[in-house]
């Protein structure tokens, strides 16, 4: 069961986290809605609730799969288990499409242009800096991974990216693109944070974000709450406990 009583040390845009023990965390993810680093910032009835439900869902289909995440289990409602880590600073995007920033940088792209293979990109996590963009080689030069994890990360990007493209895809969703994290635990580096609208752009048949995308283009609050109900509809994911076994 989840703690009751945990420790909270950070409040964030879209979680609370607390500190269970040693070993735990949970995330407890809110009904806020921001964008444009928080700029623009809404209250959004139910979005944290349908934001954990997809999370957990997604982490045990990933574990499922053979990619080790931090999920440990989901309460039913807005909170997560989680093994604790340490947070490896950098924000890992996979683009399946040419869409958002990559369109300001290389403008020999076209809009929605799908991209021979994936690219996997790599922005320091820095809200001061606005997340910027950097090379393979700034990250082995600041001491951040080294080579090997480097090639794992990427590689485990990757996996990430098959699996969920193969989700999408089986219910007529187009797979644009995600953000994801990963953290050290002992000498090993697993998924963490979360797998939701707020982390994956996707598009319907008739070009409909069913992500964040839809609110920072003004939609309001509301609009984005069902369209994160309508992929948990499309996915068949229920809002009930869900529990990784012998973590």
């Amino acid at each position: 069961m989840l703690a009751s009583s945990p420790r909270l040390i950070y409040s964030g845009k879209a979680k609370n986290v607390y500190e269970v023990d040693d070993r735990y965390l949970i995330l407890e993810f809110k009904d806020e809605l921001t964008a444009f680093d928080g700029a623009k910032r809404d209250n959004a009835p139910q979005k944290g609730v349908l934001a954990a439900a997809m999370s957990a869902w997604f982490f045990k289909v990933l574990e499922e799969n053979g990619v080790p995440t931090h999920f440990v289990e989901y309460d039913g409602d807005r909170r997560l288990k989680v093994l604790k880590t340490q947070l490896i600073p950098l924000e890992v995007i996979v683009r399946n499409y040419a869409y958002g920033s990559q369109l300001k940088r290389m403008p020999l792209l076209k809009k929605l242009q799908k991209f021979s293979r994936p690219i996997v990109e790599f922005h320091y996590k820095s809200d001061e800096l606005h997340d910027p963009l950097v090379l393979e080689d700034d990250i082995l030069e600041a001491g951040l991974l080294s080579e090997s994890e480097l090639k794992y990360i990427k590689d485990l990007a990757l996996k990430v990216n098959e699996i969920l493209s193969k989700i999408f895809e089986n219910v007529g969703l187009t797979f644009i693109d995600m953000k994801l994290e990963f953290g050290r635990l002992g000498n090993k580096i697993i998924l963490i944070d979360e797998i939701s609208g707020d982390t994956f752009r996707v598009i319907d048949r008739e070009g409909k974000h069913l992500d964040k995308e839809c609110y920072r283009r003004g939609a309001p609050p509301s609009e984005l709450v069902n369209n994160y109900k309508k992929i948990l509809e499309l996915l068949n994911i229920k809002i009930e406990p869900i529990k990784i076994e012998g973590k």
